[in-house]
This record gives C-alpha cells, sequence and structure tokens, in this order.
C-alpha cells in the first residue's frame, strides 16, 4: 500500500474524476466499494440537489469518498463546500481555479485536499496551498482541459519531480497497461472517467456507452479551442454542430449557452446525441466492454503488476 492508498484509505490506486451535472451516488458508490475513491461532481448544481446525492451515496456505501469542485464553474461554491463539511465527506478535489483561499477550511476540518492541475507551476502552487494530493491531468481528459494542452506522459514525471506529495495521473488512462505506465512515470495512482462511463453501475444512456465502445482512434474531438474553452468530446452530430458554429465565428457566449450542463444531460443520460455532448477521453478508442468496476479494477491491477514485472524482466 503506497502513500496515496494510506491518505485516502483506499485499496486500489483508482479516482474517479469529476463528472459535473451527471454524478450520481450509484456510480460513485460503486467506484469506493471496489476499493477505489469515488467522486461526486458539483458541477453547476444547485445545494439542494449536491446534498441529495451525498446522502444517497452514504446508502451505498461505507467507504470513504470525494466530492469534486470545479471553482470557476460551480455558482455554488462556499454553500457546496459547507455542505461538504457538514456531512463529513472526506476528500475534497478541488480544479478549475485558485484553491489557496479554500484549503486551510477545509484542513481545519480534518478534510483531505486534492488538487487537479496541469503544469508543475499550478502544482507547486498547490502543495505551497496546503494541498495533500496533486492530480495531474493530461490534454487526453474528457471534458474541459487546460488551454496548456500538456499531454499525460510528459506532464507526469515533471509534476512527479516538482512537488514531494503523492502525484495522481489523469488522463488517456484506461485499463491495466495505463496504470502500469503511470507508476512507470512516478505517479502514485490514476485518475479515471470515460472508463468508468462503460461500467454496468454507471447510470448513463446506452447510446453514451455505445458511442464509447465504437469509438476509433479519431473518435473524440475538441471543441471551444477558438474562444479558449478546450474540451474534449466523443464525436456525435452535437460535436459536428459546436465544431460547425465555431467555422462560422462562434462568441465565447454562444458556446457557453451551447455547453451548458443542461446540454451534458441532454446527450448523456437522456442520450439524444443531436440535442447534447458526451464527454468522451482518448482512451474510447480501446474501451471494448462493459465490465462491473470490480471486475475492471480487478483485471487493471492484475494486468499493470504483469507489465511492470515483463518490464523488469526486459531490462
Amino acid at each position: 500500500m503506497n502513500k496515496l492508498q494510506q491518505i485516502l484509505k483506499i485499496n486500489v490506486p483508482i479516482i474517479q474524476g469529476g463528472m459535473g451535472n451527471i454524478s450520481n451516488a450509484p456510480l460513485t458508490a460503486a467506484v469506493s466499494n471496489a476499493g477505489g475513491l469515488g467522486t461526486i461532481g458539483a458541477g453547476t448544481m444547485e445545494p439542494e440537489q449536491v446534498e441529495d446525492i451525498i446522502k444517497k451515496t452514504k446508502e451505498f456505501t461505507e467507504k470513504p469518498f470525494a466530492m469534486n469542485v470545479a471553482l470557476s464553474v460551480s455558482p455554488y461554491t462556499k454553500e457546496i463546500l459547507k455542505l461538504i463539511m457538514k456531512h463529513h465527506v472526506p476528500v475534497v478535489s478541488l480544479s478549475a481555479g485558485n484553491p489557496a483561499p479554500y484549503i486551510p477550511k477545509l484542513k481545519e476540518n480534518g478534510i483531505t485536499v486534492i488538487c487537479v492541475v496541469a503544469s508543475p507551476k499550478q502544482a507547486k502552487k498547490a502543495e505551497g496551498a496546503g494541498a495533500d494530493i496533486i492530480v495531474a491531468e493530461g490534454y487526453e481528459a474528457a471534458g474541459i482541459n487546460s488551454n496548456l494542452e500538456t499531454t499525460t506522459m510528459t506532464l507526469i514525471p515533471q509534476v512527479v519531480e516538482a512537488v514531494s506529495i503523492p502525484v495522481v495521473a489523469a488522463g488517456g488512462i484506461g485499463d491495466g497497461k495505463g496504470l502500469a505506465a503511470a507508476i512507470a512515470l512516478g505517479a502514485s495512482g490514476v485518475q479515471m472517467g470515460t472508463r468508468l462511463i462503460a461500467t454496468k453501475e454507471a447510470p448513463f444512456h446506452s447510446h453514451y456507452k455505445n458511442s464509447i465502445l465504437a469509438a476509433d482512434d479519431l473518435g473524440t474531438v475538441i471543441v471551444g479551442r477558438s474562444v479558449g474553452r478546450v474540451r474534449r468530446v466523443l464525436r456525435t452530430p452535437y460535436a459536428d454542430l459546436l465544431l460547425q458554429k465555431e467555422q462560422e465565428g462562434i462568441t465565447l457566449e454562444e458556446f457557453n449557452l451551447l455547453t451548458t450542463e443542461d446540454h451534458h444531460i441532454k446527450g448523456a443520460v437522456e442520450g439524444e446525441l443531436e440535442q447534447g455532448f458526451i464527454n468522451g477521453g482518448q482512451i474510447s478508442s480501446i474501451i471494448k466492454t462493459i465490465p462491473s468496476v470490480c471486475e475492471l479494477f480487478e483485471e487493471m491491477v492484475k494486468e499493470a503488476k504483469e507489465r511492470l514485472q515483463k518490464a523488469i524482466v526486459l531490462l
């Protein structure tokens, strides 16, 4: 058991990525019950919605889970943080903004703080502000991405060298080979989003899951680059619409209206792929099965161990 697992009190070094307004109790609890760290993403949800998911998650699992707060996205950051403390959520993941103002209060309440970063500079600042764990997310990841567009392979070793706290690799990871690669680069574990969508416990529309299974190496696209909002999504009719709008000269305000969490729910939960988008990382192209979360984790750990042992022999 490494330091990451000790801090988070988990058996498997795998963290669920925040999924915004499509977050739900069944998948969060399934990840925690399988030995990883399940995560509820606050997205733009109102505090009452978030509280309901927290309560339901506690009904489904007694294991630790986290809350992700995208600081520049949620209009209810302070209210969500109060809920976290009220319900004794043991871990908080802070992303998309400056975490420094919020970390002291969280630490005072005994909450473990994870900060999501996209560069060594951001990682150093987060560690200096009191973060316990760094998630370094590469450009391969699904959803909103950093404009820096640094890949996971190059980002992880730089961040590992920059900080002394555990580093978790995110972006382009969905199997044991990816877990082994992350560990070889110095990470203590991985964070996954897309791979967990294609699991039995994930309560998303079959159109979403099937789109992941059908994706090839060109199955995801970046939208929003023209307006400074990098988001990786699966190639769907709605994604094509967004790309067309960008070619026509869409404004940032118009783009934001077309990529609200309502459109996210429309695609991911309701399966309306002409009316809403579905986030998907580049790892989609290697996902061909829909296992249970427990089956997935067991296979990933087994494969990672085999790969690392084989690497030692080859050397």
